[in-house]
């Protein structure tokens, strides 16, 4: 097991701990809330984990190589698109932009593709919405889809 993960853990049960000893039933309170915060947004997660993993699964490499490979304004906007319908965690992207590179996307479209990938994330929207409110949800993920075009764009532009 990695370090960074076992010290973040070890830090997060520490925290708990200071605060049983300080004030046991609160502390009690706050993890059966965060408990049933969690449990209720378990079903939509579990929802877009099996969409995400279903499609993957179904689509073909080759699909894939031909869909990355679309380069210009087409691709760019094509990638971001499917970028911003998908969320996936950062060390799982990174690996997956460099396989996509090494099939041939083009460098603009693919940094618009990876920073949508891990910012905006319309299949999760539901459940963010209800963790954190409609406004919040719907104005975090304009600006990051209007942030992931720019960075693609000036990938271009210095590329």
């Amino acid at each position: 097991m990695a370090t960074f993960p076992i010290l973040l853990l070890t830090t997060a049960l520490g925290g708990v701990a200071l605060s049983a000893a300080n004030d046991g039933a609160r502390t009690r309170a706050a993890l059966k809330m965060s408990a049933r915060s969690g449990l209720g947004l378990l079903p939509g997660l579990l929802a877009v984990l099996a969409g995400v993993g279903l499609t993957m699964a179904a689509v073909p490499p080759a699909g894939v190589a031909t869909l990355f490979q679309a380069h210009g304004a087409v691709g760019f906007f094509l990638l971001a698109g499917l970028g911003a319908l998908l969320t996936i965690p950062g060390p799982v992207a990174y690996p997956l932009a460099g396989s996509l590179h090494r099939m041939g996307a083009g460098l603009p479209a693919l940094a618009s593709f990876i920073t949508t990938l891990t910012m905006v994330g319309a299949l999760t929207a539901p459940m963010e919405i209800k963790a954190f409110g409609r406004r919040f949800t719907l104005l975090r993920q304009s600006l990051s889809l209007v942030l992931a075009l720019l960075v693609g764009a000036l990938m271009g532009g210095l590329l």
